[in-house]
């Protein structure tokens, strides 16, 4: 098998599985969960590009103002994405926020539109519609906006969309991201201590080791991805990534129990059809491209 494919079911499957781990945590408050998450990935990543021997190359890349600014906006989102999940799989409401990663890729491509100028192809507005048709379906049965759902959808096509513009590789950039929420985390480890609320330390070995995983379990996958989308096309990308939604969903139902009715049956439905859409639209693009460009040579 294609070592792209490899890295690429590996990183998603460590994102599908992603809330068992969590829930192991279920106990230590979600601000803390980040916040050490942040920590041990910063060390982590920091300690691979110094015996790596990139520490100048990453210094002079990373630490000049413009990619700073950029990079800050990027560690706010993936901040809030990753504490809104965090709380989310507490709280019960997998289903719910495995909704915002199956959205996502349209929310990108809507996205992609918007800010990047590009341009859908007539199939695509049908898959555009229905997943708007699908959240509108949701909002009226359950009688508010699938907000985690939202946030989780918005707030990471947005970081993607930052990234597809910013310089950075993968390696650099999640450190650089790490790094500057590196101080806010660290204040807020040390201030729940202070007041007789922090983990760390403080329980069993076992959980002490747990909030240190969070580093590799954060970098990994992010790795593990970034060398899938230099081997294989991103339209295969694409597809593989319903892999972790699907995980997730389904942990939630089987595994946890959460409850899943008719109603949000027929409104996840909606998304489904249409990410189905979007994908074999995708597929169908890419091989008639393919075919011209095979042609034209």
């Amino acid at each position: 098998m294609n070592k792209g494919i490899v890295y690429a079911i590996s990183a998603y499957g460590i994102w599908g599985l992603l809330p068992v781990y969590l829930k192991w945590l279920h106990t230590v408050p979600a601000m803390q969960v980040i916040s050490h998450r942040i920590l041990w990935s910063c060390l982590l990543l920091g300690g691979v590009i110094l015996l790596t021997r990139q520490w100048t190359a990453f210094h002079a890349t990373a630490l000049t103002p413009r990619i700073l600014r950029t990079y800050a906006i990027a560690a706010m989102l993936i901040a809030i994405n990753w504490l809104t999940y965090v709380w989310a799989v507490d709280a019960g409401r997998i289903v719910e926020v495995s909704l915002g990663y199956f959205i996502n890729p349209i929310i990108s491509v809507v996205m992609g539109v918007i800010f990047l100028g590009e341009r859908l192809r007539p199939w695509q507005w049908l898959p555009v519609g229905m997943v708007v048709i699908g959240v509108l379906y949701l909002t009226v049965s359950y009688g508010a906006l699938p907000w985690l759902a939202l946030i989780q959808a918005f707030s990471f096509g947005t970081y993607g969309l930052i990234k597809k513009t910013a310089p950075l590789g993968a390696l650099y950039g999640l450190t650089l991201e790490t790094g500057i929420l590196l101080l806010p985390a660290l204040g807020w480890l040390l201030y729940a201590d202070a007041v007789g609320n922090g983990a760390f330390l403080h329980s069993r070995v076992s959980m002490d080791m747990l909030l240190v995983a969070a580093g590799p379990v954060t970098a990994i996958p992010l790795l593990l991805f970034a060398a899938a989308t230099r081997r294989i096309p991103l339209t295969l990308i694409g597809i593989l990534q319903y892999i972790a939604p699907s995980l997730q969903f389904l942990l939630g139902v089987l595994v946890y129990r959460e409850p899943f009715s008719t109603a949000q049956l027929i409104g996840y439905g909606i998304v489904w059809t249409a990410l189905i859409i979007f994908a074999i639209e995708g597929l169908h693009a890419h091989r008639t491209q393919s075919v011209a460009t095979v042609i034209d040579f």
